[in-house]
């Protein structure tokens, strides 16, 4: 996936958050875990295929990689039918909100529960979220003690 569709997508992710805080139209979706530590960004294109973007503050294992002089292993997107990416970004997707604990204006995505765009869903649990390509079994997986991408 190139930077600039990565930039793109997390652009219209921000875009969407801003311009319809706490409303989830039919093709785009956002949402946070209950602990408001984890935030995502879903959507379904034009031709059926689902992506979603999540950003969390859990620890990611691998490596920065030299070139990557910005934030690293807190974000992570997947594109139904591709492989999950890691991305290395100066900016947030995450909607700002400046009062104690969740963000208000984005829906929670209680435990137990789950939003899919195309074959890409989302499953929230105790244990962090995971968001799965079921074409692929490609994965992401965040949570408050590490992040993972399979």
């Amino acid at each position: 996936m190139t930077i600039i569709k990565l930039a793109l997508l997390a652009a219209a992710a921000v875009g969407a958050v801003v311009a319809f805080p706490g409303i989830a139209a039919a093709d785009s979706d956002t949402f946070q875990s209950p602990s408001g530590n984890i935030f995502c960004a879903m959507d379904v294109r034009a031709d059926g295929t689902g992506s979603v973007v999540c950003q969390g503050d859990g620890h990611y294992a691998v490596p920065r990689p030299a070139e990557c002089h910005l934030a690293w292993g807190d974000r992570f997107s997947l594109d139904q039918g591709g492989e999950p990416v890691a991305h290395c970004h100066g900016d947030t997707i995450v909607p700002s909100y400046s009062g104690p604990g969740k963000n208000p204006n984005v829906p929670t995505l209680d435990y137990g529960r789950t939003r899919s765009a195309g074959a890409i869903t989302c499953d929230s649990e105790p244990t962090g979220m995971t968001c799965t390509d079921a074409g692929t079994g490609h994965y992401l997986h965040l949570s408050r003690e590490s992040n993972d991408i399979g």
